[in-house]
């Protein structure tokens, strides 16, 4: 900037008013180095002694406010002064001899002269001789000046407008899109009278006298095909690093209702908006590079397959993870303990009595332990094995309760699961006391519970390979036993309400009683096991089987055998990526019972991916 061009009119302090104070101040260095870098600032100067007042008064308000090392800006002052009153002498000299030599041709030649004799001309009696600043000197103020402004910038995050403020740089956002239609193919052949217990439980439970219901209970489709339906599920997450040992993150999900082991949304219905429910809220603190423990509502923190826990299932509570390597790097450990709390008892129940129950909560207790071993580049092994205790989840027979005279509820209504599928052993929760005066016209509304205690062993492989040096193989294997599944312990404890699992007999006695603790998966992925460039591709095939008590029911996938237990089948499918992050994916899956009423269903999903 020329300071020839700064009026003496000309008014700046207002702009330089109106910014915040640290950017007037990088403001009014910048302007100072650009006055300087402009060959001398005053010395290029013709106007009158106003214009150099304000720049001296802009050098001496630098020096004031800080903005200005107190040397620097006094050696710029002092220039500044200098450069202006040789400046203004010079001017009344040239005025004078033009005025002398008159007009003509020889002025202009006179000027010229006079002018160069002026500049050299000695210093007057009474002025005052300021050393010359040198360029090198100039440069090094100026280079420090611009070092101190940029620092300050940078600090505040405001000089570069094409970079972002640094809390920006610790916040990521990730999240996907998927589309989905599926047919569902029921058998002619099934059964027909297949009770839908969840609907019960949610309700306020089902009369089972038939002298005061005639009303068959909610029951499930088994035979009416539901095609062509289109479903969709969106999740977008925000993580956050709080620390280099602290994070945080924060996920939401579609879904049609409170299903902890789905996140589809079914389309349709009027074009009404759909739901968004809280998917994820934790923070994690990793003390050591090989340790987390992670609090709130979380992804799955054991190594399982969805034969056992559904790839959408979240976890609540707290979860320690480790993984470490050993020294020789191609093997390392990795185990997980969790402390999960499934549902706690309700702080006002029972609502109509002063006497309130006892506190009666349901745990996920798991502990898992694993390695991973690099063969070599074309082999990787993984095993993991895992205990999960779910404490207090079977049911129990409640006290005698007189619903008749009043009563609205029973003290175990509790002990039935807050969320259930379809398959595990029930039994009749209340034991429901007779009106003397009516017995055998007292409505008995009852829930279900689970019959069966659940301590499962779990037991997964993974075998990583290439086929032909340069296609992926993956091979996997899941088998879960329940150690608490006793059969007569059941019926003992169900005091012979057992209500499904039974023969094709009819009877409902032990000798009918069909059911079974074990379950088990195997699963090949040919090609790249998730598409992420396009061109990935895969296709797999795999097959489980699943006893009616080898699990809860409650947790698993949703789509295999429409989910819960009982269930055995194949799957096949394959994914294709046709952009960066973007995939298709055809399933299809067909399943049927394993003890009981027959239940075939058949299974065809298309599905297009996108992930961010």
């Amino acid at each position: 900037m020329n300071p020839s061009a700064i009026h003496p009119r000309t008014r700046c302090t207002p702009h330089i008013t109106r910014a915040p104070r640290t950017r007037r101040r990088a403001q009014a260095l910048a302007l100072a180095v650009a006055l300087l870098a402009a060959g001398g600032g005053a010395r290029a100067q013709t106007a009158a002694a106003p214009g150099d007042s304000t720049m001296v008064k802009l050098i001496r308000g630098l020096i004031e406010s800080g903005a200005l090392r107190k040397d620097a800006g006094e050696a710029l002052l002092a220039q500044a002064q200098t450069e202006a009153m040789a400046a203004q002498q010079t001017q009344r000299q040239l005025a004078t001899m033009q005025t002398s030599a008159g007009t003509g041709a020889g002025a202009g030649a006179v000027t010229g002269a006079a002018a160069g004799a002026v500049t050299a001309a000695a210093l007057q009696p009474g002025d005052v001789r300021v050393p010359y600043i040198p360029e090198t000197v100039r440069d090094e103020i100026r280079d420090e000046v611009k070092v101190q402004v940029m620092a300050q910038a940078k600090a505040e995050g405001w000089a570069a407008p094409n970079e972002m403020p640094e809390w920006t740089q610790r916040i990521h956002v990730e999240g996907d899109v998927r589309l989905r239609n599926e047919s569902r193919f029921y058998s002619a052949n099934n059964s027909n009278i297949e009770i839908d217990w969840a609907a019960i439980n949610s309700g306020s439970g089902f009369d089972v006298n038939p002298n005061t219901n005639l009303a068959l209970p909610p029951l499930l489709n088994t035979r009416q095909n539901r095609t062509l339906q289109w479903k969709a599920r969106a999740r977008l997450g925000v993580l956050a690093d709080v620390s280099e040992s602290v994070k945080a993150g924060v996920r939401l999900a579609t879904g049609n209702d409170n299903s902890p082991v789905s996140t589809n949304q079914t389309l349709g219905g009027g074009l009404a908006k759909k739901d968004v429910w809280l998917d994820q809220g934790w923070l994690s603190y990793q003390p050591f590079e090989w340790v987390k423990i992670t609090g709130g509502r979380f992804g799955n923190p054991f190594v399982s397959s969805d034969t056992l826990f559904s790839n959408d299932l979240n976890f609540d509570g707290i979860a320690a993870q480790f993984d470490k390597a050993l020294p020789n790097r191609d093997v390392s450990l990795f185990g997980s303990l969790g402390l999960i709390p499934l549902e706690y008892s309700s702080d006002g129940f029972p609502g109509n009595s002063q006497d309130k129950m006892g506190s009666e909560n349901k745990w996920l207790l798991g502990a898992q332990i694993g390695a991973s071993w690099k063969v070599n580049d074309d082999n990787r092994l993984r095993g993991a094995l895992a205990y999960y205790d779910f404490h207090n989840v079977s049911g129990r027979v409640s006290d005698p309760c007189a619903l008749y005279a009043g009563a609205t509820s029973c003290s175990t209504d509790w002990s039935r699961p807050a969320f259930m599928q379809k398959g595990n052993t029930l039994m009749l929760l209340r034991n429901i006391a007779l009106n003397p005066l009516d017995p055998a016209n007292t409505p008995q509304p009852q829930y279900v519970g689970l019959a069966s205690q659940f301590q499962l062993l779990d037991v997964n492989l993974r075998w990583d390979t290439k086929v032909a040096g340069k296609y992926m193989l993956r091979l996997d294997g899941n088998y879960i036993r329940n150690l608490a599944y006793d059969p007569d312990e059941m019926f003992a404890r169900a005091n012979g309400g057992i209500v499904n699992n039974f023969g094709a007999s009819g009877g409902t006695s032990r000798a009918d009683f069909k059911s079974g603790g074990n379950a088990y998966m195997f699963q090949a992925t040919f090609g790249k096991p998730t598409p992420s460039a396009r061109g990935d591709w895969n296709v797999l095939a795999g097959y489980k089987r699943i006893e009616p008590d080898a699990m809860p029911d409650g947790y698993n996938d949703s789509t295999f055998h429409m989910g819960g237990t009982n269930a055995r089948g194949y799957y096949l499918g394959g994914s294709y990526a046709f952009d960066k992050n973007a995939w298709l994916t055809g399933r299809w899956i067909s399943t049927k019972e394993v003890f009981g009423p027959p239940l075939s269903i058949d299974t065809l999903q298309l599905e297009v991916n996108a992930r961010f």
